[in-house]
């Protein structure tokens, strides 16, 4: 597991955003697992203004996403497809037939088969960009005894409920489940871009660093395991942490 300390947030969310540019004008049908959420949020900015700048052509990308609150509608302005939308998707050249972001209203079995279907179809992701929850959740795999591998339906943490109740009105408005991909699918990605900052992090990061241990209770440790995943972090999280370097 590699580590990038940056100077600044922004500085990370350009790196990550510079990194994938980089893999799709090497591989230009790249398949690439995307991610929502507060801190990966600022990376699609970067992402579009590549291709504004006529740096990157997504024409032929093909897109995952790692998530969905079950029981949402795709039409929700807190929907990840309506975030995706609005934040990347429309602002580029990329095919929304070729993108995908997981029904919450659908028959959760039924959308775990299209889901697995999206996820294996085809080919394997090239690529996962990922945040971390405050849990130490990556997608929604919340900490357990027990991880799932594959696509499944989450039950969301107290803290992770809590953390995203500032999208909503109040925090009795937050689902409390969704459909998410599992820590084999992810791992399954060629390479794994993790991107995290701010002080709710802290406890986070600091854990993952602390040791090799790898355990259900941090899921974001499934990471060390594998061969090409980098975490991004600036020098002020860095900083809390304790992190050299």
């Amino acid at each position: 597991m590699k580590l990038i300390i940056t100077n600044s947030y922004e500085e990370s969310c350009k790196y990550v955003a510079q990194e994938m540019v980089s893999l799709v004008n090497a591989n230009p049908v790249a398949k690439l697992g995307l991610a929502t959420g507060g801190t990966a949020e600022q990376v699609y900015p970067h992402l579009v203004k590549a291709y504004q700048d006529g740096k990157v052509d997504f024409s032929n990308v093909t897109t995952v996403n790692l998530d969905e609150y079950l029981g949402m509608s795709p039409d929700n302005p807190v929907s990840y497809r309506k975030c995706m939308d609005n934040w990347f998707f429309d602002h580029v050249n990329i095919k929304k037939e070729n993108t995908y972001v997981a029904s919450g209203l659908n028959d959760p079995q039924a959308e775990i088969k299209t889901f697995n279907q999206k996820l294996y179809g085809d080919k394997l992701l090239d690529f996962q960009l990922l945040g971390v929850g405050v849990s130490g959740h990556i997608g929604f795999n919340e900490p357990s005894a027990v991880l799932t591998a594959g696509v499944h339906i989450e039950e969301l943490d107290e803290s992770t409920i809590q953390a995203n109740s500032r999208y909503f009105d109040s925090p009795a408005d937050v689902p409390t489940k969704s459909i998410t991909m599992g820590v084999g699918d992810i791992m399954k990605a060629s390479k794994i871009i993790l991107i995290a900052t701010g002080d709710s992090k802290q406890p986070v990061i600091s854990k993952l660093f602390a040791d090799d241990s790898v355990s259900s209770d941090l899921p974001v440790s499934v990471l060390k395991l594998h061969r090409d995943a980098t975490i991004v972090i600036d020098r002020a999280l860095a900083d809390k942490c304790g992190i050299k370097g």
